[in-house]
């Protein structure tokens, strides 16, 4: 679950020119309040299309942030230092968006502390349990209709105020791991002062910009899949057997190497691995990915196949690695049969 130490939520009112900094925070009390906050911050936490950097040595936010982290800052002055740097540089924007703009310090009791060199701590943790991190959230405002009763008859008014629904998914924001400095951010391209840039990752955060674990992951099978076609193997069970490694390497670890993935999944064929660690290479995919649980979860679990003639088969990825459960065999003409054993119960869904 998450524990919200802190959140503070400052608006900006573009067409009036006008800003409403908050000079307090939420009142976390209020259970409404509170679950709006944390269901934000889990969305935008497991989210996979999250991009991964590194702050650049000179960056006055990473500085700042360490000197609040350690105590030598207050939040809401803080927070408001920050919203008044997102303030000056949207109005500049051609592409103006009325937002909202979320500060939290919270800490993820799911998530197992680490050290420095990104090991879990475990239980010698002294401290609370969990990892803190610290976010920043612009919260798009949209239109919305409303009813009015009156006592005559009832009328429809526009609230130009609402605030997007926690289910809903933001574009920008940005998660920093506050033990490792590890930074999670999403963006949008805007055109500001008629250049076309990414203000988070390039102004605010001053950080490099890399793959997503979706995208990493995306890009895994895709190699995966065309290299089992080029050598003659089955794609499917080929990258279902991948999402299976990432998938439980995502349990023990917060990250993934897609050169090992392609090492175990063709560890008995020499020319087919060498062939896939080419191919990582020329696609630039890093030396080690970042991944979270419910993300690796969420994309590898299970795998969808469709045949030529209209069937879909979805599995769970795990079962390509396990004889008698889905067996896959060509006939000489290249039909492919498809076998699921050990079914014990069939259910109509």
């Amino acid at each position: 679950m998450l524990r919200v130490t802190n959140a503070i939520l400052h608006v900006f009112d573009f067409d009036a020119g006008s800003t409403y900094f908050s000079q307090r925070p939420l009142d976390l009390d209020v259970r409404a309040t509170r679950s709006y906050v944390q269901r934000h911050l889990r969305k935008i936490s497991s989210c996979a299309e999250s991009r991964h950097g590194e702050v650049a040595p000179d960056s006055g936010f990473a500085a700042e942030l360490q000197r609040y982290l350690v105590g030598e800052r207050e939040f809401v002055e803080f927070s408001t230092e920050i919203a008044q740097w997102f303030w000056e540089e949207l109005r500049r924007a051609e592409d103006l968006e009325q937002c909202d703009l979320l500060v939290a310090d919270f800490t993820d009791t799911d998530a197992a502390p680490t050290s420095a060199d990104g090991a879990d701590e475990g239980p010698s943790f002294d401290g609370d349990a969990g990892r803190r991190f610290f976010a920043v959230v612009l919260l798009p405002r949209r239109q919305a209709f409303v009813h009015e009763v009156g006592g005559a008859a009832n009328d429809i008014s526009r609230v130009d105020a609402t605030l997007p629904n926690p289910s809903q998914k933001v574009a920008s924001y940005v998660l920093v791991d506050a033990q490792t400095g590890a930074i999670d951010f999403h963006d949008r391209e805007r055109s500001v002062g008629g250049e076309k840039v990414m203000v988070i990752p390039e102004r605010f955060l001053q950080c490099t910009s890399e793959a997503s674990s979706h995208e990493v992951i995306d890009e895994v099978k895709v190699i995966v899949q065309d290299v089992a076609e080029e050598f003659g193997l089955e794609p499917a069970v080929e990258v279902s057997r991948a999402k299976a490694l990432v998938a439980r390497t995502a349990d023990v670890e917060e990250s993934f190497s897609p050169a090992e993935v392609g090492r175990a999944v063709f560890e008995d064929r020499p020319e087919v691995m060498e062939r896939f660690e080419e191919r990582v290479r020329e696609a630039s995919l890093p030396e080690e990915a970042p991944v979270r649980r419910g993300v690796a979860n969420r994309l590898t679990k299970s795998h969808k196949i469709r045949t030529d003639t209209g069937v879909e088969i979805t599995f769970p990825s795990e079962l390509a690695e396990k004889p008698g459960y889905l067996d896959f065999s060509t006939d000489a003409e290249g039909r492919i049969t498809i076998t699921v054993g050990n079914v014990a119960k069939i259910e109509n869904r």
